[in-house]
């Protein structure tokens, strides 16, 4: 029986080849978002061929990664796009963005969002969660995860039912900016999954939030 080894340069080198073109014939760099998105996709691509029923393995681990390489550049370009225009749009720089390459997390911090105890938002970011809402709707390729979060002072149980009201009011406020419901997944997670220690109060601020998380899918 023939194994069949295709380098991670290999794929590499298609990726980057196949990134260097655009519709224009000009030559470019990739972001890194988009690079990585081109490899990962190369590299699912290519593994999904390699266990197919194929007579030929070879051509079709090839053409799979080119494939997955395109689906994957595409998803990395758009999150560039939409991480740039969003940092440009929003006001308030205690909300974050980060970008991991599949997705992107918009953080926006309870102490800036909300009153202590409150689930009511802020006029302060309302304004901001528009610009949100206009993204998601310009970019409507995607599933989005609204995650309310606490630091663990108090009651546990007190602290999940808080982190679901505030992510459902998120929730309500994006879905009347125009997106529409069913690409939204509301989770409450209470003081489960900190960012930073709960010991200090920087930590503990940093652990209020909720995210907005957009996840691309294939349309």
């Amino acid at each position: 029986m023939t194994i069949l080894k295709i380098s991670s340069a290999g794929l590499l080198a298609v990726t980057l080849g196949l990134s260097a073109c655009t519709d224009t014939g000009d030559i470019r760099q990739p972001g890194n978002k988009e690079r990585n998105g081109l490899i990962a996709g190369a590299l699912v691509g290519a593994g999904l061929a390699g266990i197919s029923n194929s007579s030929n393995k070879g051509a079709a681990v090839a053409g799979g990664a080119v494939a997955g390489a395109l689906v994957g550049g595409l998803i990395g370009n758009q999150l560039d796009k939409q991480e740039a225009e969003l940092r440009q749009n929003l006001s308030n720089s205690g909300i974050t963005i980060v970008n991991t390459g599949d997705r992107l997390i918009v953080s926006l911090p309870n102490d800036l969002t909300f009153a202590t105890d409150s689930a009511a938002i802020s006029p302060a970011v309302q304004g901001d969660l528009r610009q949100v809402s206009q993204s998601l709707v310009k970019y409507p390729n995607s599933a989005v995860q609204v995650i309310g979060h606490t630091d663990s002072d108090g009651d546990a149980t007190y602290n999940q039912a808080l982190s679901e009201r505030r992510a459902n009011t998120v929730a309500d406020q994006v879905q009347a900016g125009g997106v529409p419901y069913n690409r939204l997944q509301i989770f409450g997670r209470g003081e489960e999954q900190p960012v930073a220690s709960n010991l200090t109060a920087e930590g503990k601020a940093q652990n209020r939030r909720v995210e907005i998380v957009i996840v691309p899918t294939s349309g």
